[in-house]
């Protein structure tokens, strides 16, 4: 859990920049875990910024449209009529779950948390992306990410 150490001591480290007359004992203290994707997500997600880079959450699930309404009907029964779909959403199917750009490059990184695997449209976009130019790796937990990290943009520098 060294990877985990290391991003609470980032974040300790910026929150003593951004507010430097706050003692220690009053700092909050995150709680990162690399157990589910939402946690692996936001740790990604914060190294990378904590490092100088931007990220950002992607979410292309659609809107949900809503035309239910409730009557009452003349016996005094509430009943709801209508129904709830889902439109598709306006980004490309098998975006990646991060979107990032790092020392000007852009990198979009996919979470896969156990036994979780690409489906198609993911496969084709990583495809898309690397021929472009751009970076992809798919991340199943903090410390893959962090050597990947390192060999990317630390050790060699940028590709």
């Amino acid at each position: 859990m060294k990877g985990i150490e290391l991003l609470k001591q980032l974040h300790l480290n910026q929150n003593k920049l951004l507010y430097p007359s706050l003692p220690d004992y009053a700092r909050f203290k995150p709680k990162y875990s690399d157990k589910t994707a939402n946690g692996l997500t936001k740790c990604i997600k914060d190294y990378i910024e904590f490092n100088g880079g931007q990220a950002e959450r992607i979410n292309n699930t659609g809107r949900q449209i809503d035309d239910r309404t409730s009557v009452t009907d003349i016996f005094g029964n509430v009943r709801t009529i209508g129904s709830v779909m889902w439109i598709k959403g306006t980004g490309k199917n098998g975006t990646a779950d991060i979107s990032a750009t790092i020392q000007g490059r852009s990198v979009k990184i996919e979470v896969k948390i156990g036994r979780d695997k690409q489906s198609h449209a993911q496969k084709e976009y990583q495809q898309q992306v690397e021929k472009s130019g751009g970076l992809y790796f798919i991340a199943k937990d903090f410390e893959s990410f962090l050597k990947w990290y390192n060999l990317k943009f630390i050790s060699n520098g940028a590709e």
